[in-house]
């Protein structure tokens, strides 16, 4: 691989990103080898120990042997776990610094390519696959690292009684260590490639059922995804059956040359003890050794395997990152300029708004100037475009055409966005990290949650399940409201803020939002509900012909 290549290959690059201190691998290394070292001295000296003590010597004699054998007995467990938490610790700490390193990116790229892919896949991108690269560490450059140093231990220590004995021992041992993760490699290739496809559909179908409001059952469209799910469930379950087999086949093959290694170490150990060239207690050393050397190679088809997992990871990882980054021909969303202080915070001259990769703008021919403390209501029917404005409105769409000019920043609330598996509190602080709970417990009171606060057992404590499960979707919305309500952005953007409310609640809600212009917020809102368009500062209508000037 040329070294254009090697700077192309997806899991360098992903594995980059993980930031490993490779002087930390390095100690891992040396612990898993230290560890996997007790083992083969511990089998070389017990086997030491017990041809010598069948001699009967004096007991001063096995003295030094039986220290060392507890020594290495002791220390194997000892520095193997002490192995794990340093390996473990890189890893983890190079996880995060990933998907520190992908959250940003992708907040700060395309939002059309996150807006892509289904929920289910990014969740997989973002979480299976980020742990994934993350095993390189841990399953893949320690077992190499220590199966390597300790196989020339192994074979240092028989070659150093009998050479022919330790030269038959290396050939076995590169017969497992490569032809058996080479065996594992080729049939994982298949084999992973529908495991990643069956975990995204899974993801998918999994996150449909469970964070179902009602609209599937209600539409007969829940049998349909739970058949999804099922078939799945099977083609994973079918893809990890496919991978047993090769490890079953892996596990033959280290087995057998483990067999054969003894074999051929009796072979040639008991002439060399008939003529004197090796002593009966270094025949046991050399024969039993081996029993111990295929340890540490004996996990690199595992290795393997792995890397294969991790390297298609990490190319889901980097299609994504790659995806997201901006094309520097495109165009950009409109960054927040500075202004005077009687300029509108929003003004637009003849906007065209649309995704990049639809042929077609969804609104076009927009005039529009909008001043801090003034409101917005944007209506229209579904699929006309309001979501698609408001996104450019927001910051977070380039303009397909026309002129936008921002001079505040803004904050955007979206008909989906997601309420976090912990409390009430810390899901309020997602939009400002230091609310306090008086001001908390005044912005669920302003969107009609004070009496469902009060009912809840850990008042803002309590947690509201993965995803907001544990709320109706009525509350759903209004604890996003809230959370607009509690951030510092003097623009808000909120899309549907009041769906799967009854009209009077509705209206109500939506009352309360255009009402924050009261103290110097400036609100945009899309919204099916008309009932409390009166107290909007501006309307704007949308249908699928023209835009209606506010």
């Amino acid at each position: 691989m040329s070294g254009a290549d090697r700077s192309r290959d997806p899991l360098r690059r992903a594995v980059s990103l993980l930031e490993v201190p490779w002087r930390r691998v390095a100690g891992a290394v040396t612990l898993g080898t230290l560890a996997l070292g007790c083992a083969v001295g511990l089998a070389a000296v017990a086997a030491w120990l017990i041809a010598r003590a069948s001699q009967q010597p004096p007991v001063l004699v096995l003295s030094v042997a039986t220290v060392t054998v507890r020594a290495f007995g002791v220390g194997r467990g000892t520095l193997r776990y002490v192995e794990r938490l340093v390996s473990h610790d890189v890893a983890l700490r190079g996880v995060v610094s990933l998907r520190t390193t992908l959250y940003a990116r992708l907040a700060a790229g395309r939002p059309e390519a996150v807006a892509a892919l289904r929920e289910g896949d990014l969740l997989a991108r973002t979480g299976a696959d980020a742990d994934a690269v993350g095993d390189v560490v841990v399953r893949v450059l320690v077992p190499v690292g220590v199966a390597a140093c300790v196989s020339l231990v192994a074979v240092a220590i028989v070659g150093a009684l009998l050479p022919e004995a330790g030269l038959a021992l290396l050939l076995l041992l590169l017969v497992v260590g490569v032809g058996a993760p080479w065996l594992a490699d080729r049939a994982a290739r298949e084999t992973e490639r529908r495991s990643v496809e069956a975990r995204a559909d899974m993801a998918a179908a999994t996150l449909d059922v469970l964070g179902d409001d009602g609209s599937l059952a209600v539409s007969g469209a829940l049998g349909s995804r739970l058949d999804d799910l099922r078939r799945s469930d099977r083609a994973l379950t079918a893809a990890t059956d496919v991978g047993a087999r090769t490890s079953a086949t892996s596990e033959a093959i280290q087995t057998a040359a483990t067999g054969v290694a003894v074999v051929v170490a009796l072979l040639l150990g008991v002439p060399a003890v008939a003529s004197g060239r090796l002593s009966p207690e270094d025949l046991a050393v050399v024969v039993l050794t081996p029993l111990a050397a295929f340890e540490g190679v004996g996990a690199l088809p595992a290795a393997a395997v792995q890397l294969r997992r991790s390297r298609t990871a990490a190319a889901r990882i980097m299609a994504l990152l790659d995806g997201a980054a901006p094309d520097p021909g495109a165009p950009r969303p409109v960054a927040v300029t500075p202004a005077g202080p009687d300029a509108p915070v929003l003004a637009a001259s003849v906007l065209a708004c649309g995704w990049p990769s639809r042929p077609d703008a969804a609104v076009t021919g927009l005039d529009l100037e909008l001043h801090a403390g003034r409101s917005l209501a944007v209506v229209g029917p579904s699929g006309v475009g309001k979501t698609t404005l408001l996104l450019t409105l927001a910051g977070l769409l380039a303009p397909a055409g026309g002129h936008l000019e921002r001079h505040a920043e803004a904050s955007w609330t979206a008909e989906d966005a997601h309420l976090f598996d912990t409390t009430v509190l810390e899901n309020l602080r997602v939009a400002r990290g230091d609310v306090t709970e008086d001001e908390a417990h005044e912005a669920l009171v302003a969107v009609g949650l004070g009496p469902w606060l009060a009912a809840l057992p850990a008042g803002l404590g309590t947690v509201v399940g993965p995803g907001g499960d544990a709320v109706s979707g009525g509350e759903r919305r209004r604890l996003l409201v809230a959370r607009a309500l509690v951030s510092r952005a003097p623009v808000l953007v909120l899309d549907e803020p009041a769906e799967h409310l009854d009209p009077d609640g509705a209206d109500a809600l939506v009352r309360t939002v255009l009402g924050l212009t009261a103290h110097g917020r400036t609100v945009v809102l899309a919204t099916h509900h008309r009932g409390a368009l009166d107290a909007a500062d501006a309307v704007l209508a949308l249908d699928r012909e023209h835009v209606a000037a506010p």
